[in-house]
């Protein structure tokens, strides 16, 4: 794509080229502006949102993630190949200004080259390098996109028009460069055309034209391979192009709070309605999510609700969001996405996880659940309106009485805070570990253990109330934050110093969401505190070697990055864990979450049983979790998918228990 100082004048005659080349520039840069700014006026239908806090940590994610595509790169294949092209292009770019900067203005205007000798060989290398990475990359990508084509992956005039653009800005800026050494380089410095391997080959295959030809070639092409640039420029704003600036802000946007935490609605603000119905509802960040989608299908690919056969496509979401944005703001959120699609979602940040553009996915379907709940007072089901019932009149969904809720723990070392305990910490039970047959082995197994350490463990036994986690994802704010209230009150009354919870879902509430709500009381998941006191040997465990696959759940492992301590915690006890396919930040859920466990399954094939499946598939009889909601989805998947006897749920407490030194 260099230009020499001779060929230039030829080909321009100085002036004449750089005027029109700069003016075209300059205009495609202005209307690249324009069409942002009108752009602004789509993301100013929103609500206002601060996310210019902690600038130095936002430009750092900023940086991080576009100049190293970390996000990009947490899916391998096609990752690696967008990152390679990404960097093979923007090689190309800042070479291409500073072939300018040399040839517009230090050469031209003093005489001075510092493009020269050694550094000018390393930089014809790296850029030639560069140019055929990600031509091989990009080929790479079409392929994908339109031979193997993954389902799910949809092409769009966008696609084609990004594609034949891109090709033709890298073949027209090989084949001048071939141009150009065939005549400069080729016959009279041959060893410095070394230094710039795939414009050889371009030389070589044109070396037989001659010089006039030779030099017209260079000439038109150089114009072609400059407008196509100017095209590409002018497209960007209308066309998926437009992720190059949408997506890098929204590294800058993104969500420094506590991961996962919800907004919390003033209930008892003057505000006409709750949720969100329409696209004024949304926020400026929800709205602006829906131009950095680069409609790649990560988000939809991991989605249990998709997998399973349901309606939810969480990409699909966003899109509808923008189409929406762009065409009618006036449209109804809700029935343009359908509330089969919103009451699908188990909230288990699957999709945002992935996401290589940071779009928050789970907020935007809670608002508009929290819209049907509190406006329209409506529930996916009757069993959804008849357990907010009860918990309503008995604190807990389970329709269990709120007298008997610490009726478990009577014959274990535990004490009740309210006939004046003092303890080492406040275990917060969770309706399925005080009514549920089978968590309460659970709960049982816990105090066991922290007994055998010396622990003094008290519960509020009926004091103690759903902490409303359920209700708030199912759409019911005004529910959670009264159950919260009286929690947060009775708690904090006691001057309760720690609080250990073995419900996921518990210990995401009130270790975050609490929080807005004035709780400021340390909380920890139980495998964090149980694998403290294995470390500093004040719970002593017996390493016998058993078999297991663990389940990462969602609440603990996308929500709160806890994917060390369970493993400790088995490794202590001597299992030996084959991992599914999908763990860690891409394990599966178990389709309890969002309220899911709440509600009948009604669309589409049981999450639960997929999940168990996908255990069976690693060869292990011993299914291992850490959250009552999981452990109760299981039990029923199991047997809905036939492997009664062939894989056996338990909780990690459990295993602990029965490897206890006693």
């Amino acid at each position: 794509m260099e230009v020499t100082r001779e060929l230039y004048w030829n080909i321009g005659h100085g002036v004449t080229v750089l005027l029109p080349m700069y003016l075209f520039t300059f205009a495609a840069l202005g209307f690249l502006v324009k069409s942002g700014l009108q752009r602004l006026n789509i993301y100013r239908q929103g609500k206002p949102l601060n996310r210019t806090d902690q600038r130095s940590v936002r430009i750092g994610s900023l940086l991080k993630n576009v100049l190293l595509q970390s996000r990009v790169l947490l899916v391998k294949g096609p990752g690696y190949a967008h990152g390679l092209f990404f960097w093979g292009f923007a090689l190309l770019f800042i070479g291409t200004c500073f072939v300018a900067a040399q040839a517009d203005f230090t050469d031209l205007l003093f005489h001075y080259r510092f493009l020269n000798g050694g550094l000018y060989k390393f930089f014809s290398l790296v850029l030639d390098l560069a140019g055929l990475v990600a031509f091989v990359m990009l080929l790479g990508l079409l392929v994908r996109r339109y031979l193997v084509r993954p389902a799910g992956l949809e092409s769009t005039t966008d696609d084609a028009i990004m594609h034949g653009l891109l090709f033709a800005i890298l073949i027209t800026g090989f084949v001048i460069e071939g141009a150009r050494m065939a005549v400069t380089e080729l016959p009279g410095n041959p060893d410095l055309a070394m230094w710039s391997p795939v414009g050889l080959m371009f030389a070589k295959i044109l070396a037989g034209s001659g010089e006039n030809t030779l030099r017209a070639v260079h000439q038109s092409l150089w114009w072609v391979h400059f407008f196509l640039v100017i095209g590409f420029i002018c497209a960007i704003p209308y066309t998926k192009f437009r992720h190059i600036f949408t997506t890098a802000a929204n590294y800058f946007f993104t969500d420094l709070g506590p991961k996962g935490a919800l907004v919390t609605i003033d209930m008892e603000g003057d505000a006409e309605s709750f949720g969100v119905a329409t696209l004024k509802d949304l926020t400026w960040k929800d709205i602006f999510d829906t131009d950095a989608c680069t409609k790649c299908k990560r988000c939809q690919d991991r989605c249990p609700a998709h997998h399973t056969e349901k309606p939810l496509s969480p990409m699909k979401v966003i899109n509808q969001l923008g189409e929406i944005a762009c065409a009618n703001p006036e449209a109804s959120l809700i029935e343009t996405v359908s509330k089969d699609v919103l009451w699908s979602c188990t909230t288990c940040r699957a999709c945002q996880e992935i996401c290589p553009a940071s779009i928050e996915h789970v907020n935007k379907i809670v608002d508009m659940r929290r819209n049907l709940v509190l406006m329209e007072g409506e529930f996916p089901g009757e069993e959804v309106m008849v357990a907010m019932d009860n918990a309503e009149v008995n604190g807990n969904p389970l329709g269990m009485a709120f007298a008997s809720r610490g009726d478990w723990a009577k014959d274990l070392p535990v004490s009740i805070m309210g006939d004046g305990a003092d303890v080492d910490i406040l275990y917060f039970v969770g309706c399925y570990a005080s009514f549920d047959k089978r968590n309460i082995k659970v709960a049982t197994s816990f105090v066991k253990l922290c007994a055998a350490a010396g622990i003094r463990v008290g519960i509020l036994g009926k004091e103690e109330k759903c902490c409303g986690e359920p209700m708030r994802k199912m759409g019911n704010e005004y529910m959670y934050q009264s159950m919260a209230a009286e929690n947060i009150e009775t708690i904090k009354g006691y001057g309760v110093k720690k609080v250990v919870t073995a419900c996921p879902h518990c210990f995401n509430t009130l270790s975050k969401d609490y929080h807005d709500l004035g709780f400021d009381v340390e909380t920890e998941h139980y495998t964090t505190f149980l694998n403290r006191l294995v470390e500093d040997g004040k719970l002593k465990i017996k390493a016998e070697s058993f078999d297991c696959t663990y389940h990462d759940s969602c609440y603990i492992g996308r929500y709160n990055d806890l994917y060390r301590e369970p493993r400790a915690l088995l490794a202590a006890a001597g299992g030996a864990i084959r991992e599914m396919d999908r763990s860690k930040s891409e394990s599966f859920c178990c389709g309890a979450g969002g309220g899911r466990i709440m509600a009948e399954e009604k669309l589409g094939s049981r999450i639960s049983e997929t999940r168990a499946k996908m255990a069976a598939e690693t060869g292990s009889d011993l299914l291992v979790s850490n959250c009552p909601f999981c452990l109760t989805m299981f039990e029923d998947g199991i047997k809905g998918a036939e492997l009664e006897g062939k894989l056996v749920p338990r909780d990690i407490a459990e295993i602990l228990l029965e490897k206890l030194v006693v």
